[in-house]
């Protein structure tokens, strides 16, 4: 039997304090010139240029500075001093630094771990649009950190989020609507949404894309579609997907095998291109 996986992606955890791109922007010349130095590596100089202006009250500079602390660049690496540039950023308003300011404590980096303090700063940035910050806060409410546990509450965030792209969102949809948690249970949406995710190259969401086709939820049964799902999957080492695509060759001809393989290598293909 064919199995789906149940893992959700709830959080961004401190991989992306440290790698969350820096979307600061300020159009002024001097934040330019200290962003055009960052970018060449010169962190001396953004950093000069980045802490005047921070200094000066500058919320795209404030975030920067607190960035380059966070990850230790032209400076020790000091999450205290990062969260404290960051506060500076969010309390202006800045969504890109109250996400930041969330995740400092959702992981206590900086500030003691605090998840009724990480599910505001996350709303704060959320409610203004953010995507990462969406994502988060449903994984807050999915969780019942900081706020109480609300499976509706938890859709209602991803799905903001997964409208605008965001992978993981996507996949974490497609999980709540194939289990029937906070929304009505519905293989057709779960497949809509893995599709989404799949689609970018998900690994969980291609393996659930190829059981939902394994065994018809959602869909016509389709071996060859489900074969194709499981062999992306597992090109991506995926054990489990490799047992699932084996499992369902036993039950095909060569010519389906074949067709099967051959749509996956269309698939990596176009992918690939763009």
């Amino acid at each position: 039997m064919v199995c789906n996986k149940n893992h959700f992606r709830a959080f961004i955890f401190i991989v992306a304090f440290l790698s969350a791109p820096l979307v600061w922007a300020d159009d002024g010349q001097d934040f330019q010139r200290a962003l055009q130095a960052y970018n060449t590596d010169d962190y001396k100089t953004a950093l000069s240029i980045f802490r005047r202006l921070a200094e000066e009250g500058d919320a795209g500079a404030q975030g920067f500075l607190g960035a380059m602390y966070g990850r230790g660049q032209g400076v020790l690496q000091d999450y205290r001093e990062a969260a404290k540039w960051f506060r500076k950023a969010a309390e202006q308003g800045h969504a890109g630094a109250q996400n930041i300011l969330g995740l400092s404590y959702n992981t206590g980096r900086g500030v003691p771990q605090d998840y009724k303090e990480a599910a505001k700063w996350y709303r704060k940035a959320a409610e203004q649009g953010y995507n990462d910050a969406q994502y988060n806060l449903g994984g807050m409410y999915y969780e019942g950190q900081g706020v109480p546990q609300d499976y509706k509450e938890a859709a209602k965030w991803w799905h903001k989020a997964a409208e605008q792209g965001y992978t993981n969102a996507q996949y974490n949809l497609g999980e709540l609507y194939r289990q029937g948690h906070g929304v009505p249970q519905d293989y057709k949406e779960a497949i809509k949404w893995y599709r989404k995710a799949a689609e970018q190259g998900h690994a969980n969401a291609q393996n659930n894309l190829g059981a939902m086709y394994g065994r018809g939820q959602g869909v016509l049964q389709d071996y060859v579609r489900a074969h194709m799902w499981f062999n992306l999957t597992s090109s991506q080492g995926d054990e489990e997907a490799a047992k699932n695509r084996d499992i369902v060759a036993s039950k095909m001809t060569p010519e389906q095998i074949a067709e099967a393989q051959r749509l996956a290598r269309e698939w990596t293909k176009k992918h690939k291109q763009e």
